[in-house]
């Protein structure tokens, strides 16, 4: 992706003054509930924290801008449904599209009257928009909620002045290229179009590499707070691959064993899937991000359910591979076990100060091994022909969270995932055809032994099998 110049631009003395005249609209008890309805939200001194965290890294007389994700089109007048920019939401907890957020190394002074550190600007109250969509924080409740220092309308975004020569550095993340324009003058195009034309005498102070280290920097790390609602989210998906087990049989549908994960997610008070949900069965098994999910299950089919819930935000990663007839093959059980030892030798291997690729490469020397012996290859760097993808991620507000990839740390989450895949047709035994297997866990690196947050769902053979002669609680 390209990335495009970000720049600063400072406020007038007028435009600041503006910040005393009352809004038009009170924010009611009503607004306050709408950042309220769960009680285990973060609180606005997490995000105060970040902010002064990312403060400490910028480099001096530097500032760093972030925009708000658009709102993404579905088809014609319908969109999806929105989602925070994870760092904008890291930053400020704002669940509103359209906003902008400056973040100054140093303190501002602005017409000799207001000093600040942080700025944003963000969709103004407006009472016939929001019987529509719901409503808004507005100026008042950015700083009363947020807690976020200076706020304006996005409309005042367009009577900045640009003074980028005061600064040595103005960090920025790309910009989309793909953003519907609403005519409106604060929508998040205008804000952009608005940047591009304020930007042409900065290039020299851009940076558009800093800010992805800092902020990867950063996030990697959880907080004690960010653990719990990652607790939650992992525990929220484990009861749901159990119930799936419980449930799942041959003629079954793909998307009767999605609709399922999905129920217990949102029954147990998950917003949303932290990604497309991911079950394969059969041939599908052997497609890493198969989410077609319309095939049926066939007696022998093996289905790899990889789910995760979202949960405040905070996203889990929890996949298990399950025998539609609540049996595996002899074949299967090979191949599964396979990749099970893979599997607990890498966790065993995040520890701090290990490397983050060394559970991968432990993993994949144990699946090599085996499969020269099975005969399913001939050397051991054709591994990669049925493990063909990374073993661990970072795990936050994104499914593939920010990182730096270095030494594990404690309060890193990441995965351990690996996996075989034969298709059918491979250059094998027809009998290993179509059997894929992932298994995939969320560890927490901690100053001792790794903490697996997933263990709740089983992993083993005789586990599994056990749990799918038992009802479910949908029977």
């Amino acid at each position: 992706m390209k990335i495009l110049p970000f720049l600063f631009i400072l406020i007038s003395f007028n435009m600041l003054v503006a910040q005393e005249i009352p809004n038009n609209i009170d924010l009611p008890k009503q607004q306050e509930e709408q950042y309220a309805y769960d009680e285990d939200l973060l609180p606005a001194e997490f995000f105060a924290k970040n902010r002064q965290a990312l403060r400490k890294q910028m480099p001096n007389n530097s500032v760093a801008i972030f925009f708000a994700n658009p709102v993404r089109n579905r088809a014609n007048d319908v969109d999806f449904e929105y989602h925070q920019d994870p760092n904008f939401y890291y930053l400020t907890g704002l669940r509103e599209p359209h906003a902008v957020l400056i973040i100054f190394k140093e303190e501002q002074t602005f017409g000799n009257e207001v000093t600040t550190d942080e700025i944003i600007f963000l969709q103004k109250r407006d009472k016939s928009n929001e019987v529509w969509t719901g409503k808004r924080l507005g100026v008042k409740g950015a700083t009363e909620f947020l807690e976020i220092r200076t706020a304006y309308e996005g409309s005042d975004f367009s009577s900045f002045e640009a003074e980028f020569e005061t600064f040595e550095h103005i960090l920025a993340f790309p910009l989309p290229q793909d953003v519907r324009n609403t005519k409106e003058t604060d929508d998040l195009a205008s804000l952009i179009q608005q940047f591009e034309m304020k930007t042409k005498t900065a290039s020299d102070q851009i940076d558009n590499m800093k800010l992805v280290t800092i902020m990867s920097s950063l996030r990697q790390i959880k907080s004690e707070k960010e653990i719990a609602l990652l607790r939650k989210a992992i525990d929220i998906t484990c009861d749901a691959q159990i119930e799936l087990m419980k449930n799942l049989k041959p003629g079954m549908k793909e998307y009767q064993s999605e609709a399922i994960i999905e129920y217990f997610f949102k029954k147990n008070g998950a917003e949303h899937p932290g990604f497309p949900s991911i079950l394969g069965s059969g041939e599908n098994s052997c497609v890493l991000h198969y989410t077609t999910n319309r095939k049926m299950l066939g007696e022998n089919d093996l289905l790899v359910s990889d789910v995760g819930a979202e949960y405040r935000g905070y996203t889990a990663d929890v996949t298990r591979t399950i025998p539609a007839k609540g049996k595996f093959s002899e074949e299967q059980k090979i191949i599964y076990n396979t990749v099970l030892a893979a599997q607990e030798a890498a966790i065993k291997a995040c520890v701090k100060g290990n490397k983050f690729w060394d559970p991968h490469n432990i993993a994949t020397e144990i699946i090599a091994t085996k499969l020269v012996e099975l005969g399913i290859i001939e050397k051991k760097y054709q591994v990669r022909k049925y493990f063909m993808h990374g073993t661990s991620h970072y795990l936050g507000l994104d499914v593939h969270d920010a990182g730096l990839y270095g030494p594990l740390t404690p309060g890193n989450v990441i995965t351990v995932e690996p996996g075989i895949y034969i298709p059918e047709g491979s250059d094998c035994d027809p009998k290993w055809w179509n059997i894929g297997v992932r298994i995939e866990d969320d560890i927490l690196i901690t100053d001792g032994e790794p903490e697996n947050l997933s263990a709740k769902a089983p992993r083993k053979i005789e586990e599994i099998e056990a749990l799918m002669q038992q009802k479910s609680t949908l029977e």
